[in-house]
């Protein structure tokens, strides 16, 4: 019974990622760079430490943006914080922490913290 717990909660993390139509499962960006996820998402609700922003209807290759990695203080082995990031204006690229925070200061996009949706995953970079 226990196994099946984990496995669905696996699968409705999984499902939540994916629902928000993201290109390139499994990928994100973190400091400009691309970088991977090391195992499927598993739901963690109202625990996240590090940032997380899921860009809604972002441009053109647009993926989830990480707020810390491996070997940065707020990495606590991928306990996610989950940002939704909507936009107030075009979309345009946003490939860090730095430049998502930049587009909110310019009010390009509003982000919303939503801690029901926290998850952990780590990331390989």
């Amino acid at each position: 019974m226990k196994r099946t717990a984990v496995f669905g909660l696996t699968l409705l993390a999984a499902a939540a990622v994916l629902a928000v139509g993201q290109a390139g499962f499994g990928q994100l960006y973190y400091n400009g760079y691309v970088v991977r996820t090391v195992v499927p998402p598993a739901a963690n609700p109202h625990t996240g430490t590090a940032d997380l922003f899921v860009i809604m209807n972002g441009a053109d290759g647009q993926l989830p943006v990480a707020g810390a990695g491996p070997g940065d203080p707020g990495y606590r082995g991928g306990k996610w914080a989950f940002n939704e990031v909507t936009w107030n204006t075009t979309p345009y690229l946003l490939t860090s922490a730095a430049d998502v925070r930049a587009a909110e200061s310019a009010g390009d996009v509003t982000i919303t913290r939503m801690p029901g949706k926290d998850f952990k995953c780590p990331i390989q970079l």
